[in-house]
């Protein structure tokens, strides 16, 4: 399968990511023919996660220093506690999140993911799901939150758990097929 033959999606994480939620959609991406570029808050190397238990170090392409939206189709946002948490304290990491929603690029998180998004104040009036411990923040953002394995609001993807990978591939690569008919603004 081609049909992303030509798209480049950004993933962003650091230290801490829940590893399934990064490797499982970067393979669904290349299996459909996206080319995927890993952005961090460091050029190092970053440590991926099963839970709690450190798992396997992932090559980091590109620091989030002088990464740009307009160079990318998509953004994932992977999991785990501790990546989000990072990644929202860096001003760097939250404007290029935000860069995604002005350019009304698809944009898609899962498990604590979302965040980020919290972060970047774009879920006031959007409905999103995420993992369970999270759906106070969203609330309190503004968002609409429901227990839904994947759900998509204009352009913005969001999944809860691990358990719900497979619906959540397959609403990015839906989501980013039709990205010319986005209906979010920022």
């Amino acid at each position: 399968m081609n049909d992303l033959l030509g798209r480049k999606i950004a993933v962003l994480a650091t230290d801490g990511f829940e590893q399934c939620e990064l490797e499982e959609p970067i393979q669904a991406f290349q299996t459909h023919g996206a080319e995927t570029v890993i952005i961090s808050l460091k050029d190092d190397d970053i440590q991926g996660f099963n839970h709690q238990s450190p798992a396997d170090m992932f090559h980091v392409d590109e620091t989030v220093a002088t990464a740009r939206a307009d160079e990318y189709d998509a953004l994932l946002l992977p999991g785990g506690v501790h990546n989000p948490d990072s990644l929202r304290a860096n001003p760097e990491a939250v404007k290029f999140v935000q860069s995604f929603f002005s350019q009304q690029k698809p944009v898609a998180a899962i498990c604590h993911g979302p965040w980020m998004l919290v972060e970047a104040d774009v879920v006031k009036g959007r409905t999103l799901t995420s993992f369970n411990s999270v759906k106070t923040d969203i609330i309190n953002a503004g968002g609409n939150w429901v227990d839904e394995p994947v759900v998509v609001d204009g352009g913005l993807i969001t999944s809860r758990t691990p358990d719900d990978l497979d619906a959540f591939c397959r609403a990015i690569i839906d989501e980013i097929l039709s990205a010319k008919q986005l209906r979010y603004t920022a």
